[in-house]
């Protein structure tokens, strides 16, 4: 049978039950066709509410389930994801327009998030701490109760998944919010992956809907853990609201990310590190590239051999053929990529590649003769744009890299030693050294420092236990001691 048997959840949401939700449906459409693919329920604010409630009840069973019965169901769903690979891939082509390479990607790494959290369980929770005190005392850490997980379009299952799995790991339950451009494959096929593995019905609520059903998996009194992936402006409102309910919030967000070229670095392989870095998935990625910064030496050689990259990449419908570039999500998002390459030439800046659209298509564009106030620089543009700026020193490179208020990701190519010396001087969470900004692996913390969130609250065990667990001390004395009152 299909895991994603649309009889099963089309128009509902997942509440101890697939129901309908008070929010009626909404369509979820192909972006590169415009074509309805499915009908998913909608939930309101009361519904978020009524979840709540049903998952802190159900978080308090789960939480005294054996720790390897709670590994196999986080086993179990990685299973499953890699027995319907397939089917699942099929959808994430679909309704997020990624290339078959990129789904199959998002389901390969998603199976990684389950398999790594079913370690979790078992993982050492707590630490003795000595004490001149005649008793033992002892940290430990037990899980939070109820995490709202609110989760982004553009690697739904992945993004999703990479809270999900550890909170649900660690003894949680959890409000699962996906955004409604791709709530089938960011929402519904993670509850039905975790309803066939097993997890007891409650412990992970399917609540889809716009920015109220959001607001409400924040505010609930029930949620003590928010984690929230998308981007700034949508984050600062989301930490505001964790902050005036006195919630954690863990906020991954945007960035507009650097790779720097040093001198000496091989052109060939620098372009195709840069091409990767911000023409993939469209751009589409809180990682992508969007800062090229060149030594003046290799400055036009660069935006040449980058510029051919992007005139050779064939950009159409994923589902239809092999390309290399699907659709930008909606029309919303593309008109801000194209107000911003529109304003920066405009400013003086060169069209070196691209620049050009036919419906939801944006042809990969590259950038040259910027200043560092032009909007294509300062902004994250969240498409497939490559704006390269020309510096004389190492010393303006790394001024111009930490000038952003973001600071997810950097990438630094060339001599290792020189790099290193760099990367010393970077405020980044994240840097990679001949390699692309976009990379990311289950066991690794993942996180951004600035306007890019609040640290590396995801990923590895370290991360992910203080992510969503609360640390408890326990002290044991050997008798009742006699108090002077």
């Amino acid at each position: 049978m299909s895991v994603l048997e649309k009889s099963i959840w089309t128009g509902k949401i997942y509440s101890n039950q697939w129901r309908e939700g008070r929010g009626g449906t909404q369509e979820v459409s192909n972006p590169s066709t415009g074509e309805t693919i499915a009908s998913i329920g909608f939930s309101t604010p009361d519904d978020v509410h009524d979840a709540a409630k049903r998952a802190a009840s159900a978080q308090k069973l789960w939480a005294a389930v054996k720790p390897t019965e709670r590994a196999a169901v986080l086993r179990k769903a990685g299973d499953l994801l890699q027995a319907h690979a397939e089917e699942l891939i099929n959808w994430v082509v679909t309704e997020t327009g990624s290339i078959p390479d990129k789904a199959a990607m998002e389901v390969y790494y998603s199976a990684n998030e389950c398999f790594e959290a079913s370690a979790l369980p078992t993982h050492p929770h707590g630490e003795y701490l000595p004490s001149d005190a005649p008793h033992w005392s002892i940290s430990r850490r037990v899980p939070a109760g109820v995490v709202s997980v609110i989760a982004p379009f553009n690697f739904p299952l992945l993004l999703a998944m990479r809270s999900v799995a550890p909170a649900l790991a660690l003894g949680n339950a959890v409000l699962l919010k996906p955004d409604p451009r791709t709530s089938v494959v960011g929402g519904a096929l993670i509850a039905r992956i975790f309803e066939e593995a097993g997890l007891p019905a409650g412990v992970l609520q399917y609540l889809p809907g716009g920015g109220d059903v959001g607001a409400a998996t924040v505010e609930a009194p029930e949620v003590r853990v928010v984690s929230f992936t998308g981007s700034t402006a949508a984050g600062r409102h989301v930490g505001e609201a964790g902050a005036r309910h006195l919630k954690r919030t863990h906020l991954e967000l945007g960035g507009n990310n650097v790779l720097i070229v040093l001198p000496g670095a091989d052109l060939d392989l620098a372009a195709g590190v840069g091409a990767m870095g911000s023409f993939f998935h469209q751009g589409q990625i809180c990682m992508s590239t969007g800062r090229h910064i060149v030594h003046a030496d290799l400055h036009d050689e660069y935006v040449r051999k980058l510029s051919e990259r992007a005139e050779a990449l064939v950009v159409g419908d994923p589902s239809a053929g092999p390309v290399h570039l699907g659709p930008i999500i909606d029309s919303r998002q593309l008109e801000g990529i194209r107000s911003i390459v529109e304003s920066t030439v405009g400013a003086g800046a060169t069209l070196a590649a691209g620049g050009t659209h036919e419906g939801q298509f944006y042809r990969p564009t590259v950038l040259c003769d910027l200043t560092a106030d032009m909007s294509a620089w300062i902004q994250e543009i969240f498409g497939p744009v490559a704006p390269v700026l020309k510096v004389a020193t190492i010393e303006e490179a790394i001024e111009l890299a930490n000038a952003s208020e973001y600071g997810l990701s950097v990438s630094i190519i060339g001599d290792v030693g020189e790099a290193m010396k760099i990367a010393d001087r970077i405020h980044s969470g994240k840097i990679h050294i001949n390699e692309m900004t976009v990379a990311d692996e289950a066991n690794a913390p993942f996180g951004g420092v600035g306007a890019s969130g609040t640290g590396s609250r995801l990923g590895g065990p370290g991360a992910n236990i203080e992510a969503f667990t609360e640390t408890q001390w326990i002290t044991i004395s050997p008798q009742i001691p006699v108090y002077p009152f």
